[in-house]
């Protein structure tokens, strides 16, 4: 008899994520059991454990998620997971917290995608501003970006000290450059996109974070994507299922949140059916995420 494929799913939160288990039970495991208030210390035995109940060649039946809402924890966390493995032995690692990883993946592919298609040009010298980028989606979408080749800007909404930390801890971790802006104030946002040709809009569900009055004064503006799907939209002008439509009467093209949702779904769902059906084990993070929904955007 076959082996069950189990998924032990980590956060270091008290619940894990219901969108995840679901996720992951509709991909097709047989077996997921939730681990909570997990810590980076720990990791490694629970790891170790899992891997240690199986021989060698059935490694891939295995697999850790890492979930949570910190995109550095978690990927802290699965590095720790990586340091556990003791060859042959092995499991899949799959890091996704809060679904950000998978969510900005789509985001990025979706702009790459439409921008493309609208104005020949590609992610490469693309003058991003990042809103919401402290949370696990915005520091996500900004590292993918920068990896791409945009210049990315990370923007503050309570001033610089946050968004500067995160734009060092990028450069070390990542070796890309991205700045820092402080969007602390209305006007201070206008001539930040003044100067982009990108928004990523991924601030807290319903919160906005530009208006059409900021847009319209934005000449450069090509694109911008808002994954707020909770009224009112992060971006006024952007309705959620919007995929490439102009926002409002200016040349801009706005991805509504539903529109970058149903690629985020199905590469979550890739993802998850990949460690199902592979024969050697996987370590996958935002990178996979955005390498598969690149291949996803329609």
């Amino acid at each position: 008899m076959a082996e069950k494929t189990i998924l032990h799913m980590l956060t270091p939160h008290k619940h894990v994520s219901p969108f995840d288990v679901n996720m992951a039970a509709d991909a097709g495991f047989d077996v997921i059991v939730p681990y909570e208030n997990v810590t980076l210390e720990e990791v490694g035995d629970l790891v170790q454990d899992a891997i240690f109940s199986r021989p060698p060649d059935r490694g891939a039946a295995t697999g850790i998620f890492f979930g949570g809402d910190d995109a550095v924890l978690a990927l802290d966390m699965i590095e720790a997971g990586k340091s556990a493995l003791v060859p042959p032995f092995g499991c899949h690692l799959f890091a996704d917290p809060a679904g950000s990883f998978t969510t900005a993946a789509a985001m990025v592919a979706c702009v790459e995608k439409r921008l493309k298609t609208a104005t020949g040009r590609d992610l490469s010298g693309l003058r991003i501003a990042v809103f919401g980028a402290t949370g696990v989606v915005g520091y996500s979408s900004a590292v993918i970006a920068a990896l791409e080749g945009a210049e990315v800007t990370l923007v503050g909404y309570s001033g610089l000290k946050r968004v500067e930390d995160r734009a060092a801890e990028i450069a070390a971790r990542f070796g890309v450059r991205v700045k820092a802006a402080d969007g602390s104030t209305a006007e201070k946002n206008t001539e930040i996109i003044r100067g982009s040709d990108a928004v990523f809009a991924a601030a807290k569900a319903g919160v906005r974070v530009l208006d059409a009055a900021q847009i319209a004064a934005a000449p450069d503006l090509l694109i911008a994507a808002d994954v707020n799907a909770v009224p009112p939209s992060g971006i006024e002008g952007i309705d959620p299922f919007d995929d490439a439509k102009p926002i409002g009467d200016t040349r801009a093209l706005g991805i509504g949140a539903l529109a970058i949702g149903n690629v985020k779904y199905q590469t979550e769902a890739g993802l998850f059916r990949r460690m199902i059906e592979a024969k050697e084990p996987l370590t996958l993070d935002f990178r996979d995420a955005f390498a598969l929904a690149r291949t996803l955007v329609p």
